[in-house]
């Protein structure tokens, strides 16, 4: 009985033999156990579904913390708005930003599905529990519109995109769903002249206050250390 090796079976077929010590070589850049477990592959995707109770505890302390932000803007803003209102109807749009931040700051730190809808949603019922000229149906249905335009921009990214530009867009976003419901709902029957002034002012405002403030904002908690426990502080801890 004759014993034949790869390497002859080879010649005698005109094939290259293969090589096992490569087949199993991560070096190489084919890892059968890596490519046979999908589940991997799968994971990171699959968390961003999955809330922790970290992640309901400290989105919902944001959520409170930017409510009583909101309070205290629900006052703050009369003064500019009286100053802008006689230079440009419309011009008021542009302090609309400290009532757009907290979707996109929650969606920055927590970097869960639905993370700006339900901060957003939670400073407005914060907001209006205590009481405000708005009256709390209103105030809700404002706080899940803008928190839905931010939403829509972090999924649009996949939930995988939390840079600057990403950022903006969200703020963005938020102030452009939360524009179009003022003018449906406060603003009715405006002119096309108030309407776009209104309109690019509020965008400018959420782009400038809700997404790059936001964003430097996330990234100066998260150098503290205490997002160590989130995706955003990991990222901090690696960047130093």
């Amino acid at each position: 009985m004759s014993t034949s090796t790869p390497e002859s079976a080879a010649k005698n077929t005109g094939e290259t033999a293969p090589n096992p010590a490569s087949a199993s070589n991560p070096a190489s850049g084919s890892n059968p156990a890596s490519a046979a477990n999908p589940a991997s592959a799968k994971s990171a995707p699959a968390t961003i579904w999955r809330w922790r109770v970290v992640d309901i505890v400290v989105a919902s302390v944001l959520g409170v913390a930017a409510g009583l932000i909101f309070l205290a803007w629900n006052v703050g803003y009369l003064g500019p708005k009286a100053l802008l209102e006689p230079l440009l109807p419309g011009l008021q749009g542009l302090l609309d930003g400290p009532w757009l931040f907290a979707g996109v700051l929650g969606g920055l730190i927590i970097r869960k599905a639905g993370a700006a809808i339900y901060v957003e949603l939670l400073a407005a019922v914060v907001s209006a529990l205590i009481g405000n000229q708005w009256g709390g149906f209103l105030t809700l249905e404002a706080g899940l519109v803008q928190g839905l335009g931010a939403e829509l921009i972090f999924l649009l990214f996949f939930y995988r995109r939390w840079s600057l530009p990403v950022a903006i867009l969200a703020g963005a976003g938020a102030a452009l769903a939360g524009g179009i419901n003022n003018l449906i709902l406060w603003y009715a029957g405006s002119g096309t002249e108030f309407t776009v002034i209104y309109l690019i002012s509020t965008v400018v405002s959420g782009a400038v206050i809700a997404g790059a403030l936001s964003w430097v904002l996330a990234r100066g908690i998260a150098a503290t250390g205490a997002l160590d426990r989130f995706g955003s502080g990991r990222e901090a801890r690696v960047r130093v």
